[in-house]
């Protein structure tokens, strides 16, 4: 008697991010809300295995598992909510996706008085990959100030601030020059976390005030010349710039490096001559 063949399953969440539906995070949201159905029965589990011969539906509809994936960078514009859906009916994301023939979801948030480089998918693998703690993507923001921040200023951000949510820091922060820089100051700063409104409550806790807040970049991935409200389609090759560290954020470190191997190389040689002294003092 031949040995069936084994059913290979994955979780429901993961499912649900490969088919383009949501980010995981999401998903664990959408099926302990009862909108998932698997071959009829409702299911809120959230660990629970599914396989390519289940029926699986979402609000009724059944999901379509062969679905390219696309990605695209877009310029968020300022008082855009980033989101699908709005319930004041604010201006938001979806606005701006109105021409495209699929489902997609934007990567992360920028609040509503931000702006710059926003990534939108229907990849909930990559989306996952981005956002997990684990991969320390850095995205890189220019940020107009109410105030001109000191060097000490500086090295707080880079030695860590306390905000609602934890410990957050800088992995790099210098000035910047922007086009009304002769009027303002302007900052160019790397994180590597991604909590509600970090960077400005970041300079908060400095005690300067955020005026304009732009991301730039996402790892290598720039914005470049894309306007407000522009949507454009980006490569794999792109893609993989995400998870390339800011080459800013790389020199800082090897900045730091190096400032710290001579601090070291320093102590050890004061420890060497006074060594030698006090042995000679002895005799």
């Amino acid at each position: 008697m031949a040995r069936s063949q084994e059913r290979r399953t994955i979780r429901l969440n993961r499912f649900l991010a490969q088919s383009g539906v949501s980010s995981r995070r999401e998903a664990d949201r959408i099926i302990a809300e009862g909108r998932v159905q698997i071959n009829g029965r409702r299911v809120f589990e959230l660990g629970i295995q599914v396989s390519e011969e289940d029926k699986i539906k979402l609000d009724g509809k059944l999901i379509e598992t062969e679905i390219k994936k696309a990605h695209f960078v877009f310029h968020k514009p300022r008082h855009v909510m980033t989101t699908l859906s709005d319930p004041e009916g604010r201006p938001c994301v979806a606005d701006y996706l109105r021409n495209i023939p699929f489902r997609l979801f934007p990567v992360g948030r920028l609040d509503w008085n931000s702006e710059g480089l926003l990534l939108l998918t229907n990849d909930g693998d990559l989306a996952h990959q981005i956002m997990h703690p684990k991969f320390q993507i850095t995205k890189t923001y220019l940020v107009k100030l109410s105030g001109n921040p000191t060097e000490a200023q500086f090295a707080k951000l880079k030695a860590g601030v306390t905000i609602i949510g934890g410990k957050v820091k800088a992995k790099a922060v210098s000035m910047a020059t922007v086009g009304d820089s002769d009027k303002y100051k302007w900052v160019r700063i790397i994180i590597t976390e991604g909590k509600n409104q970090q960077v400005r409550k970041m300079f908060e806790k400095i005690g300067l005030d955020v005026l304009r807040l732009r991301r730039v970049a996402i790892g290598q991935l720039k914005l470049g010349t894309i306007r407000p409200g522009e949507l454009k389609k980006i490569s794999p090759k792109q893609i993989e710039q995400i998870f390339q560290e800011d080459s800013l954020s790389l020199r800082f470190e090897r900045s730091a490096r190096k400032t710290n191997e001579k601090k070291m190389n320093e102590r050890k040689t004061g420890v060497r001559k006074v060594t030698k002294k006090n042995n000679t003092s002895r005799f």
